[in-house]
């Protein structure tokens, strides 16, 4: 089952900064600077985690994730947006062919 997390950081290091993006940017969807939308299974959730945790420097950096449930429940309309998102939410809308 696929849940919404909103996965948000402050990394110190501006190289770090970037590697941490990149993994991101293969995640999610940017919805702020250095805030992520992601919809993800426990394991790509866990592949994730190992990802970031290999490039944090934990005395330094910090990760903020939030679980905000199954896409077909609540976590697929919470997030709300006041003026322009930086990218469109998912259209998850089947085409059958």
């Amino acid at each position: 089952m696929r849940t919404v997390y909103l996965i948000a950081y402050d990394i110190r290091d501006p190289k770090r900064w970037r590697q941490i993006y990149r993994i991101m940017c293969g995640a999610g969807d940017p919805v702020q600077y250095s805030v992520f939308r992601c919809e993800l299974t426990a394991l790509e959730l866990q592949r994730v985690q190992s990802a970031l945790w290999s490039e944090l420097n934990l005395n330094e950096d910090r990760i903020m994730v939030v679980d905000l449930g199954p896409i077909d429940g609540r976590g697929d309309g919470c997030i709300e947006y006041w003026g322009n998102p930086r990218v469109e939410p998912t259209d998850r809308s089947a085409t059958i062919i």
